[in-house]
């Protein structure tokens, strides 16, 4: 039995609304996770939508492991660095932009095993 992982990291979106998409398919089979991605209209959603094709293509590819025996056995969004910028409000004062990230992570197992 393989884990199968992928890694997005430093994607420009707060980890909140990534994990928002991510609990749509955490536990499917990959290409009903694929199907329901592709048709997602929230924004992280072709991003994960390729993450989850890339891990797909690694089991394929790397361990020679069919996409239907595949399914979502493990995915999670972690927060990634902060950066930090400054708007300037009335009266002299600072206003800071937090600009959030993420690093998301995919892991895919056989149903076999």
């Amino acid at each position: 039995m393989h884990d199968i992982q992928a890694h997005l990291n430093h994607y420009p979106v707060s980890a909140q609304k990534v994990r928002l998409v991510l609990d749509l398919v955490r536990g499917k089979g990959a290409n009903e996770a694929l199907e329901m991605l592709r048709f997602e209209t929230k924004a992280p959603a072709s991003a994960v939508h390729k993450l989850l094709a890339s891990a797909v293509a690694n089991a394929e590819e790397n361990f020679g492991v069919s996409r239907d025996e595949l399914y979502v056995a493990k995915i999670f969004a972690n927060e990634a660095p902060t950066r930090k910028w400054r708007r300037f409000g009335a009266r002299g004062r600072f206003k800071p932009l937090l600009r959030r990230s993420s690093h998301v992570t995919v892991i895919l197992r056989e149903r076999g095993s």
